[in-house]
């Protein structure tokens, strides 16, 4: 086994449920040497939703949380305010965290409270039967749009924006070092932290919405519909038009934290009585 797979992994858990292919493995083993790197197992805080990214953390060797459908933030976010010294990071596909999730997503970052969200976005409900989520692109077949979904998709990284997050990132499965930098930057970012990573689901969205089971075909797929920070700086509009942005979004300390402000102010009410 791999030196950091053998220093952190719950032995007791494996093998994993996740289908060969998917790109859970690789978000796995970005947040294990994020964590190795910045010495901090003893002080992380792990919380996992419900689909096949929420299992991530169940494989870890930490104090995990592995809470109810669209929920995880709501479970973090009282992991943080009861111990704020912790370090919370949250691992959600895009469904459980932007389809029931949704509204919890856009009050945590709202909060700027420090939690580093972890959003696999395979663009679909994988684990349940391969139904259109918040993600799943225009027109994109799934079992629950066998002619093209009507809805446009969410992105995650424009909410999150709008909402008040103060650290933005988003890159792919294929780019594990990139991934692994980015997740050091949102746990040491004081502040509400995503980190989006567009993951390959050969099972379902591969097979169904993309027409293809082929990992290296999806992930160059998926990244096909990218393009970095630095290029959309200079390129123009139509260069720009449907493609996502993959790099650091947007990082920003100005922000005051959540728990911090929550602490002055319950010292000065209870100051004043």
């Amino acid at each position: 086994m791999n030196p950091i797979g053998e220093k952190y992994l719950r032995k007791s858990a494996l093998p994993s449920i996740w289908c060969p292919g998917c790109g859970n493995g690789t978000v796995l083993s970005a947040a294990l040497r994020a964590i190795d790197e910045l010495e901090i197992i003893d002080r992380v805080g792990l919380v996992g939703g419900i689909g096949c990214a929420g299992w991530i953390p169940v494989y870890i060797n930490a104090d995990v949380m592995h809470t109810l459908h669209g929920r995880t933030l709501p479970f973090a976010t009282g992991l943080k305010m009861s111990d704020p010294s912790r370090k919370i990071i949250v691992f959600s596909g895009d469904g459980d965290c932007l389809g029931i999730g949704g509204n919890h997503f856009i009050h945590s970052a709202r909060r700027n409270i420090d939690i580093t969200v972890i959003l696999v976005n395979n663009q679909i409900y994988g684990m349940t039967g391969g139904q259109v989520s918040p993600c799943t692109p225009l027109v994109a077949k799934s079992k629950t749009s066998v002619f093209g979904n009507p809805e446009m998709p969410f992105d995650s990284t424009k909410i999150a924006r709008a909402a008040g997050a103060t650290y933005i990132a988003r890159w792919s499965a294929g780019q594990p070092r990139q991934l692994t930098r980015a997740i050091k930057e949102a746990i040491e970012h004081k502040g509400f932290s995503l980190v989006e990573v567009l993951s390959q689901c050969p099972t379902q969205a591969g097979r169904v919405t993309h027409g293809m089971a082929d990992p290296t075909k999806l992930l160059n797929l998926l990244r096909s519909n990218t393009i970095s920070v630095k290029k959309a700086e200079k390129a123009t509009a139509e260069e720009r038009a449907g493609k996502m942005l993959m790099g650091t979004i947007f990082n920003s300390d100005e922000d005051v934290e959540f728990s911090e402000s929550y602490k002055n102010l319950v010292e000065r009410a209870t100051g004043s009585v």
